[in-house]
Order: structure tokens, then C-alpha cells, then sequence
């Protein structure tokens, strides 16, 4: 069973930046490809989280959405069992809630909610004009 905990939310302003972490306990790190999701305010269900960022098991091959394509970046520490996630030029629609997730069988240029076997908590970025 794999822990995650999500951390580096808040609020910034539009062309701000904030950088999430997500550390890792209770498995091996190095067995999970990691996936940051985010879900829009009024989106309630986990299938409705949008797909961020995929970093691989080794942390050298890593997609983002188009939608934040030149702005985000995901990166990962093996050596710290932790994943990021750097926001630059952030956007108020890039407001929500964002999750890491961890998925043993599940890597590719999209991440799917349904693929994912552990979930954290989420944190709350809050973009504001």
C-alpha cells in the first residue's frame, strides 16, 4: 500500500508560479510511474480529473497536457521518494485541485484517472487575475 501526500498549494496570482510535491511511502517508489491530475472547481467525480503531468518510473520521460505544454513540468527524486510538479505562468483556469497519483502498469504521453492504484488527498492552487 503506497501513501501519498501532496503538498506546495495555495494562491498565486495569474503569471505567478507555485511548485507541488508529492512524497511517497509504504512501497517502492521506483515500481510507479507517477501522474499528476487536477480537478476543476464543480467537478466532483474522480473519472472527471484532467491529466496534468506524467513522469516516468525513472523520471526520464516526462508529458504534459497541451494544455499547460511550455508552462508546467514534472520532475521526480528517487532518492527522496518524491514527485513535483513547477507551475510557471499560471493561469486562473489553472485553478482546482491537484492530485498525484502513482500506477504500477499505466505510463504514456496521457495518464488516465482509470489507471492510476493510488491516489493522495489533493492540494487546493488557487489562481487568481
Amino acid at each position: 500500500q503506497v501513501q501519498l501526500e501532496e503538498s506546495g498549494g495555495g494562491s498565486a496570482q495569474a503569471g505567478g508560479s507555485l511548485r507541488l510535491s508529492c512524497a511517497a511511502s509504504g512501497g517502492t517508489f521506483t515500481f510507479y510511474a507517477m501522474g499528476w491530475f487536477r480537478q476543476p472547481p464543480g467537478k466532483e467525480r474522480e473519472n472527471e480529473r484532467e491529466f496534468v503531468a506524467a513522469i516516468s518510473w525513472s523520471g526520464n520521460s516526462v508529458y504534459v497536457a497541451d494544455s499547460v505544454q511550455g508552462r508546467f513540468t514534472g520532475s521526480r527524486d528517487n532518492t527522496k521518494n518524491v514527485v513535483y510538479l513547477q507551475m510557471n505562468n499560471l493561469k486562473v483556469n489553472d485553478t482546482g485541485v491537484y492530485y498525484c497519483a502513482a500506477a504500477s502498469h499505466h505510463f504514456g504521453p496521457t495518464m488516465h484517472p482509470f489507471g492510476m492504484d493510488y491516489w493522495g488527498k489533493g492540494t487546493l492552487v488557487t489562481v487568481s487575475s
